[in-house]
């Protein structure tokens, strides 16, 4: 497994703080702050369709 590159976390109200990373195998990490040991991973390409989805607005009803 190579070394994960963590982003800054992204934190919301009440401390919900979720961070972002990715490897230099195509992998994509996304993880609660302070439990990076257990992210959830997949591609990097799935980790791009995710964000285009919820910005095109298809995650606004769990708001």
């Amino acid at each position: 497994m190579s070394d994960i590159t963590w982003e800054e976390p992204f934190c919301a109200e009440g401390a919900n703080c979720f961070r972002l990373g990715t490897d230099s195998d195509g992998n994509a990490y996304i993880a609660i702050a302070g439990q990076e040991d257990h992210p959830l991973v997949d591609s990097k390409e799935a980790l791009r369709a995710l964000i285009r989805e919820i910005k095109a607005g298809r995650a606004d009803h769990l708001l």
